[in-house]
């Protein structure tokens, strides 16, 4: 039988989700307490990966049992075994051909930046010193929208075999302190938002013009784009799958 855990964690004390030799990961934490309540070695497949230190109110992945769960207990008995940086918050039974990667149809994330120096924030958001231009961010952020190559965003090293993206949500907004840049696309690369973030930042500085952001989205670069931001002020918000899928009563 399979089923669909939705977990959120804090990143900072580990290196990313996935399981890595000589390295502590959230999923491996994940693996280890789901083998101490079903008493035998488990594997889960997390819906994608995210980097040493992000962060996720809503990630998932996706586990094949021998019985069947009773929801409720088990995911009080597996929190109470998880560390207090990681909860579950539902499980789901899904068919056996449901897949937490493939079957995702769009990734959202969001981008903490803090304003001010605030030790409450340390840890799950950046501190810029510099005050940044929201509307000329925003304008940038619409050559961000629809099917297009984002190479010019991802790391250099990497396995994947395109790297055309799909994005349907881009944009800033300042409230409470905050600058909040929020995503939504059916894919990301590795390293992705946090370059779009750190070269977005020179636009809102004046160190990048609209044109020159534009021009560098399509010349493939990854030196033409802004440093990366740090891991910390960054968190996948949300993993979207068919409803269907996780409703499938409804």
């Amino acid at each position: 039988m399979r089923y669909f855990i939705e977990v959120s964690y804090q990143g900072q004390a580990y290196h990313g989700w996935q399981v890595q030799q000589n390295a502590h990961t959230i999923q491996e934490e994940i693996n280890e307490a789901l083998k101490k309540y079903c008493r035998s070695p488990i594997e889960t497949v997390g819906s994608g990966r995210t980097d040493t230190g992000v962060h996720a109110i809503q990630q998932f992945c996706h586990v094949d049992l021998l019985n069947q769960l009773d929801l409720s207990m088990a995911i009080h008995k597996i929190n109470a075994i998880l560390p207090t940086d990681i909860a579950v918050i539902n499980i789901y039974k899904v068919p056996d051909d449901a897949h937490a990667r493939f079957h995702a149809i769009s990734r959202s994330y969001e981008y903490h930046i803090s304003r001010k120096k605030d030790p409450f924030n340390q840890g799950t958001s950046y501190y810029l010193r510099q005050t940044v231009a929201i509307d000329e961010m925003n304008e940038a952020c619409k050559y961000l929208i629809g099917k297009k190559d984002f190479k010019s965003f991802s790391r250099v090293k990497t396995s994947v075999e395109n790297f055309i993206c799909t994005i349907s949500r881009a944009h800033w907004e300042a409230h409470n302190g905050m600058y909040c840049f929020y995503v939504s696309a059916n894919r990301f690369l590795r390293g992705m938002v946090r370059a779009l973030v750190g070269t977005l930042i020179e636009i809102g500085t004046g160190k990048l013009t609209i044109p020159q952001f534009n021009a560098i989205i399509k010349s493939g670069d990854r030196r033409a784009a802004g440093r990366s931001v740090p891991a910390h002020g960054l968190f996948l918000t949300k993993v979207t799958y068919p409803e269907q899928l996780l409703n499938p009563a409804s």
